[in-house]
């Protein structure tokens, strides 16, 4: 699962292809395809959950190509699961993750009915409780403020630090290499930043470390994945590139 850029929760079809077990992309987007008759037949535009999309993958002339994709909302993701072969280990275990993630989604607490006495003291309460944990978070961020804010000119309103504003944090040390050539940068031997194999994407290692983060944006007609620094994922680079955690 990934986060859109509104962080809406998106599935990669050709990721889901390899969980769910499925060698061929032409025998699993038949699968996609009948999810989407299933939706169309119950009223819903197939659109609004299976968005035509745009991956790189490994492969081809120069090592990797784009091919054909589909972001999935987390219905859609369901539905496609429920199309898929029930014979298949994957696609029963994808079929109960998908349940499971439902129930919790209609098990979550519920937002009080404010047009009622009881309902309005319930969500005066829930604001009460909200505004204490606001209060703690403030005076824990504001033990935390010398440690941040040295890449906060680079970052967006998400205080992501996409490939353009990285490039010009560092303009400096590179020579100021542009976004291509930044890149290019990441993927060099001694700092293995960006996959050779998926060039516009982070290694795992990156992810999990929270150096990194993939989001899908728009991209014209199509979403597409673009990869974004943390803070500490340049605080990072910044040490690779032998410079100390300053921002240039």
């Amino acid at each position: 699962m990934l986060l859109d850029e509104k962080g809406r929760e998106r599935w990669s079809a050709r990721d889901l292809q390899q969980l769910m077990g499925y060698e061929r992309w032409r025998q699993f987007e038949d699968t996609i395809n009948r999810a989407m008759e299933t939706v169309e037949a119950s009223g819903i535009h197939p659109l609004d959950h299976f968005a035509g999309a745009r991956k790189v993958m490994s492969g081809g002339r120069w090592g990797h190509q784009e091919v054909k994709d589909y972001r999935l909302t987390r219905f859609g993701a369901y539905q496609v699961a429920l199309a898929g072969d029930g014979r298949k280990p994957q696609v029963a275990a994808a079929k109960t993750y998908f349940a499971v993630k439902t129930r919790e989604a209609e098990t979550a607490p519920r937002v009080p009915d404010i047009t009622t006495s009881s309902g309005v003291l319930e969500m005066a309460n829930i604001l009460q409780a909200t505004a204490l944990r606001l209060v703690q978070t403030e005076k824990e961020l504001e033990v935390a403020k010398p440690k941040a804010g040295k890449w906060d000119a680079f970052c967006n309103s998400e205080g992501l630090i996409d490939m353009n504003a990285a490039a010009k944090a560092f303009r400096h040390v590179t020579g100021g290499l542009g976004r291509t050539k930044f890149m290019e940068l990441l993927r060099r031997e001694d700092i293995k930043f960006l996959q050779t194999q998926n060039p516009r994407l982070p290694y795992e290692t990156h992810l999990k470390a929270d150096r990194a983060d993939v989001k899908f944006v728009q991209a014209g007609y199509q979403m597409v994945e673009q990869t974004f620094f943390t803070a500490k994922g340049m605080d990072w680079l910044a040490d690779r590139l032998g410079v100390g955690a300053v921002a240039a």
